[in-house]
């Protein structure tokens, strides 16, 4: 596999694969990640997969980049991409959502926009699991694909200014879920009354890179029961 690695700001090296991304790759990333947290311990400070990336951050003074980079073109030399599972703990996340234009201005134009009626669209969005492919733009967001063809939509032209957390939305042929309110241009499909990402847990987000994830469609009385659960807890 073709790859390059080079410097990422002033303490960083970033891992580029030149390939599709796929579960396999993202395992062989993880794998690599787990490697270097053993590696570079008490030098590393974080360490972020992408779709085909990793990326590393050391601590002032700590990086030995001529070191660190032979280290990483080893490992990447070495990867055998494959089907197995990851060292990394990872695991299946069900997530309760409810299909409703009240919360989902997009879901009616979205049925509209493919000739589908809503009820087709829920179907085809929440009947497979997604594959957590990379985290970014908040804390807790994280990229899911892929998203059935059929229902395949472009960002908005302009974002919006604010979307509300919980939001469970479509953009190409990725869904995601906001994990706080934020400015955002994904088509919204859905909301999601579960917590995507809490400073007080451990771990702070829910999903991880490597996850399995699936949407359970939910009513309305279940939504509100769940988020008025939440609310008291």
């Amino acid at each position: 596999m073709e790859f390059a690695v080079g410097p990422a700001g002033s303490l960083g090296l970033r891992l580029v694969f030149s390939e599709t991304p796929s579960p396999s790759l993202t395992y062989g990333l993880l794998s690599i990640q787990t490697q270097a947290q053993r590696q570079f311990a008490g030098a590393l400070v974080d360490s972020v997969v992408g779709y085909t990336t990793l990326t590393l951050f050391f601590q002032p003074l700590a990086l030995d980049r001529e070191r660190a980079q032979h280290w990483l073109e080893e490992r990447a030399t070495s990867l055998r991409v494959t089907a197995n599972e990851p060292e990394a703990s990872c695991k299946t996340v069900t997530l309760p959502v409810l299909y409703h234009s009240s919360v989902a201005p997009d879901l009616e134009w979205l049925a509209e926009e493919k000739n589908l009626s809503v009820d087709d669209v829920i179907e085809r969005h929440s009947g497979c699991a997604y594959f957590a492919y990379a985290t970014g733009f908040a804390p807790g967001f994280c990229y899911l694909g892929t998203v059935d063809a059929q229902l395949t939509t472009p960002r908005l032209t302009t974002p919006r200014a604010s979307v509300e957390a919980g939001s469970v939305a479509i953009a190409d042929r990725q869904t995601a879920v906001y994990p706080c309110v934020s400015p955002g241009g994904w088509r919204l499909i859905g909301a999601c009354p579960t917590p995507l990402f809490d400073l007080a847990s451990n771990p702070t987000a829910r999903i991880a890179v490597g996850d399995s994830v699936k949407f359970e469609p939910v009513t309305m009385a279940d939504y509100r029961a769940l988020k008025a659960k939440l609310n008291k807890a």
